[in-house]
């Protein structure tokens, strides 16, 4: 007899709903989907400091796995919580599959 685990397969991007919209000429941005990123996204970005959540270190890696893409300029004007919460998501996509198993599953 075969045995099967039953596991979803990790989430690959999440959407956050910002605090406060961005503005981007006649559009209002209220939602990023944050993907999971891949190596070439974390070049130049120290992982460490991408875990302890370095805001210029999330200022260059968010650009590259957001969409709509943010720029770094609008990274920097975010709200607080909004930035927070970006962070919490990419660097939920940095832990290892066994880390994550703490975590209860919705």
């Amino acid at each position: 007899m075969e045995n099967v685990k039953n596991e979803q397969a990790p989430a690959t991007e999440t959407t956050v709903t910002l605090d406060s919209p961005i503005v981007r000429g006649t559009t209002t941005i209220t939602e990023i989907v944050v993907r999971k990123p891949n190596s070439g996204a974390l070049r130049g970005a120290r992982l460490q400091a991408l875990m302890d959540m370095d805001v210029d270190s999330m200022m260059l890696v968010l650009p590259r796995v957001t969409t709509p893409s943010l720029t770094k300029a609008e990274v920097a004007m975010l709200e607080p919580g909004d930035l927070l919460q970006l962070s919490l998501e990419l660097v939920s996509f940095l832990l290892p599959r066994s880390a994550m198993s703490a975590f209860p599953q919705s």
